[in-house]
């Protein structure tokens, strides 16, 4: 296995157009409740992705971070009306956006250990699956 060299690792996590693709997750509580801390508790959570223009990674990663804590104020919901937040917990993505974008530019991509085929065939969806949820 040859290793990339800190020019290549560092360039490969730049974007060449200024733009990153963040994910975040936020937690949704009632203020107020306890077990808010409890880390066994189990809790709904949304994960967010957004698109970041940015100089670098680094700075990628703050506006994401700053974009995420604009959702987290406090406010009523439900028809009772009841004090709730949603919480940041943290930056789970962050990827540079390598090509311009036009129809069909790929935006994200992941790498998967090896899996046996049925497993692979299991995450793949149908059109019919998306137009259903």
């Amino acid at each position: 296995m040859k290793l990339k060299s800190t020019t290549q690792a560092q360039a490969r996590d730049i974007s060449p157009h200024g733009w990153y693709i963040a994910s975040y997750l936020l937690r949704f509580t009632k203020l107020g409740e306890p077990g808010n801390n409890d880390r066994e508790k189990r809790f709904l959570t949304w994960e967010n992705t957004i698109l970041v223009k940015a100089g670098n990674l680094g700075k990628a990663y703050d506006k994401a971070v700053q974009f995420a804590l604009r959702e987290t104020k406090p406010y009523k919901g439900g028809p009772k009306g009841l004090a709730v937040q949603w919480v940041f917990e943290g930056i789970t993505e962050l990827v540079p956006v390598y090509e311009k974008f036009k129809d069909g530019a790929e935006l994200m991509w992941g790498q998967h250990s090896p899996r046996k085929l049925k497993n692979i065939r299991m995450h793949a969806r149908t059109k019919d699956d998306f137009l259903h949820e």
